[in-house]
């Protein structure tokens, strides 16, 4: 899968790098331990973080920034990064959906960025573009029904829209069938190590809770494609 950063999110958010995992996996409805490691993290939040603090997490700050640089309101439409936080930190229960989800959620709580999550194999063409949502273009986020991405960052393939910071698309979403991932970790910071830090986390997830048997790691920016 080729990704490529258009001009168009480069001028919105300059310097932005992303990281990639490819993976062959075996997905399962629950593991016990992967949400062990989950509610020990959620734990560790409650005690250091607040609704407010954790706009300061330099993904979360970073993502914000670009929603409002691209004219979107991101206390209205929050990253999945920040609203999975602020949902531990109010107390209420992390939604369980199946082990891959769970643990892409997991990457994203440990380390602040925004995260998509796609079953690689409903892709369509071989090419992913992240630009920047159009007015009245067509979404329908994961269980959200359609969702205004007018100004929102947006992974799109041949067909469209598969990715946002606030929903991943209902057209590539993982489910228990699936046996082929792709999990982009997006650096609107433009902290390059600290974003394939995060990607190798994802790749050891994968390895400990999904029986990844090929696993494909690389960073990508407008610079590189």
């Amino acid at each position: 899968m080729k990704i490529i950063v258009s001009s168009e999110m480069e001028k919105m958010c300059p310097g932005f790098v992303g990281a990639a995992v490819e993976s062959t996996v075996q997905n399962s409805l629950f593991h016990d331990a992967l949400w062990q490691q989950i509610n020990q993290l959620g734990t560790q939040y409650q005690q250091q973080l607040t609704t407010e603090t954790l706009k300061q997490l330099p993904g979360i700050e970073a993502t914000r920034r670009v929603y409002r640089a691209c004219g979107k309101d991101p206390s209205r439409y929050r990253p999945s990064s920040e609203a999975l936080i602020r949902r531990i930190l109010q107390g209420k229960e992390l939604y369980q959906i199946n082990t891959l989800v769970d643990l892409i959620n997991l990457a994203s709580i440990a380390y602040g960025y925004s995260i998509g999550g796609f079953d690689a194999d409903k892709f369509v063409g071989d090419t992913l573009t992240l630009g920047v949502g159009r007015q009245g273009e067509p979404y329908e986020g994961i269980g959200r029904g359609a969702i205004n991405i007018a100004g929102m960052p947006v992974y799109r393939d041949e067909k469209g829209g598969v990715g946002t910071p606030t929903s991943d698309h209902e057209r590539t979403k993982i489910t228990l069938s699936t046996t082929h991932v792709l999990v982009l970790v997006n650096g609107y910071d433009g902290n390059r190590a600290r974003v394939m830090e995060n990607a190798w986390f994802i790749e050891s997830l994968l390895a400990k809770y999904a029986h990844s048997s090929f696993s494909h790691v690389w960073m990508y920016s407008q610079e590189q494609g």
